[in-house]
């Protein structure tokens, strides 16, 4: 299959590497032909790998001071081979863990030695977008570099127009904040005090990010440690692991693939303007619908996603990285094979994209890229899941609230940013009930807990619950979306960077669609995609969008429409 000039085909790897044994070092080769691991040795050996990326994961979480980490744990850690290709990840948020490699590849251009931990986020070279630091790790436990530890986290602030960096009206990723390239944070086992120092000198809360960036290398300084202790018990054998973990995970959906009905299967959708406003011809961009298209073509055991005809980039903030397309069509096709398929780098090697350069998904500098991480991201997901449906239709659910519903506050004097993306309706599935009031797609993060919240912020929760009539009728009923007010208590500014506002969540099967969303400032709308100044005591309301209903209504069950009035889902009488 030829995919075309623009073609961006995830399936090539380098596979070699030199073969070198010394004594009391262990060998850097990714494959050891002289042994062979049985079934069982490699069941302990993939979980104990596994486990090492989760606790890498509870460092994290624990280590860290923003409540945006430890308590919504925005954040995803992983483990690499020393060719860069993914060992094993902790389940945690799926535009983080698709788009690891493109940083491991962007530091091993940059000659890692043992001790180092080099920092980035620049969105075009190994990164997201730019709130999501990820820090790099070359792993040698014995002297020898055998793979590499990442950390990715969001952090609540790293500069730029707004506090939170999270400004809806972006036209360039320098209005987003600090924009770092892959550099040395930590040389030798020694953090770089400059390195330190300048991240610091360019963010508004510079003791909340130095906390955070050590909770990640503490992180990735723990998968060492116990990399270590299973060369002690194991010896070579994790390292000839690393190939038969991944070989399991690709012949395992290479399977799950051979058994999906062959064919090109499309979906268009649109994003709700780009948040710029810009007036060209008479025309106001902010409501411009920007058009994702794909075709998805099943071939054999192989998957290739083309997004020709997708729009070119736009001025404002909702254009995404090639890195965060991937994730959400890597994210797709697990969620439509079986997701518990060891994810690691075999998962996506039958996978292959179609990226056009200079397009939404595939953006050139400077293109602002804030929005395309969380927003275009989970746009990217309904389409492709849009597409499947017409493959598989019994394993794709109705659609979801499609937007992360992401709101910031941040004091205009720096003393603190909030962040929050917040929950909303999961669609119906075909055989059950949509969920109520969770993240959706792209991220499961945690909400923020009340009581964390106002302790940690000069912030106070009004309202937090779901919204009744919110989810689609069907068969199979849409999740409700969920209203969060929170009064500001100091004067700040509030960025907005929503969607699904105008356009609903569509159901499936016959089945109705979601409510839309609704932004809010002291009861007023405002647009889906704002930033705005605000006085103590304005009170912002989110109201989130509900899932897709599944299936036609009056096949809905009689029992299930009063238990859905009793829990006051619905207000029928």
């Amino acid at each position: 299959m030829t995919n075309g000039e623009n073609t961006t085909d995830i399936t090539d790897r380098e596979n070699e590497a030199d073969t070198t044994d010394t004594e009391n070092t262990v060998t850097t080769t990714d494959t050891d032909t002289d042994t062979d691991i049985d079934a069982v040795t490699l069941e302990i050996l993939r979980n104990q790998l596994e486990s090492v990326a989760e606790e890498m994961g509870q460092v994290l979480i624990t280590g860290s001071y923003s409540p945006n980490i430890k308590e919504r744990q925005d954040c995803s850690t992983a483990l690499f081979d020393m060719n860069g290709r993914m060992i094993a990840q902790a389940e945690h948020i799926p535009v983080h863990l698709g788009a690891m490699p493109e940083a491991v590849d962007a530091v091993r251009d940059r000659d890692p030695q043992p001790g180092d931990v080099f920092v980035l986020n620049d969105p075009f070279d190994g990164g997201t977008h730019l709130p999501d630091v990820t820090l790099v790790s070359p792993l040698a436990p014995r002297g020898e570099i055998i793979g590499y530890a990442v950390s990715r986290a969001h952090h609540a602030d790293i500069g730029g127009m707004t506090p939170g960096s999270m400004p809806a009206g972006a036209r360039e990723i320098y209005q987003e904040g600090l924009r770092i390239p892959p550099i040395r944070l930590v040389s030798g086992g020694e953090v770089n005090t400059d390195v330190m120092s300048f991240i610091l000198s360019n963010v508004r809360t510079p003791n909340e990010r130095r906390a955070d960036l050590r909770a990640q290398i503490a992180a990735n300084d723990r998968a060492e440690e116990r990399l270590d202790d299973l060369l002690d018990e194991h010896g070579k054998l994790v390292l000839s692991a690393f190939d038969a973990i991944i070989d399991y995970s690709r012949d395992r959906i290479a399977a799950e693939i051979r058994a999906l009905p062959d064919g090109t299967y499309t979906a268009s959708d649109v994003l709700e303007g780009d948040g710029v406003i810009e007036h060209r011809s008479g025309v106001d961009t902010t409501a411009v619908e920007i058009p994702i298209e794909t075709a998805v073509t099943v071939d054999g055991d192989t998957i290739f996603v083309d997004f020709d005809g997708t729009a070119d980039q736009v001025p404002g903030n909702l254009n995404a990285p090639l890195a965060v397309a991937k994730s959400a069509v890597y994210f797709v096709v697990r969620c439509v094979t079986d997701p518990d398929i060891p994810p690691n780098q075999g998962c996506y090697d039958p996978v292959s994209l179609n990226v056009p350069d200079g397009s939404l998904l595939n953006p050139d500098l400077p293109a602002a890229v804030v929005g395309g991480n969380v927003e275009t991201s989970q746009r990217v997901t309904d389409v492709v899941l849009a597409a499947f449906a017409k493959a598989v239709p019994d394993r794709v659910p109705a659609g979801g609230q499609g937007t992360m519903n992401n709101l910031t506050i941040g004091s205009r004097t720096g003393s603190f940013t909030y962040y929050e993306t917040i929950g909303g309706g999961f669609g119906a599935r075909p055989t059950k009930d949509g969920m109520e009031g969770v993240q959706v797609a792209m991220t499961n993060t945690l909400n923020t807990p009340v009581e964390a919240l106002e302790s940690a912020y000069p912030l106070h929760i009004e309202r937090y619950g779901f919204r009744s009539e919110s989810g689609g009728d069907g068969r199979f009923r849409g999740g409700l979306g969920l209203e969060r007010s929170v009064t500001v208590q100091e004067d700040a500014t509030v960025s907005l960077l929503t969607e699904r506002r105008r356009i609903p969540p569509a159901g499936l099967a016959g089945g109705e669609s979601g409510a839309v969303g609704q932004n809010l400032i002291d009861g007023e709308p405002v647009a889906a995609k704002t930033s705005i100044d605000v006085d103590e005591g304005t009170t912002v309301t989110v109201l989130t969008p509900g899932g897709g209903g599944h299936g036609n209504p009056s096949d809905r069950d009689p029992a299930h429409r009063e238990r859905d009035r009793l829990d006051e889902k619905t207000e029928g009488d």
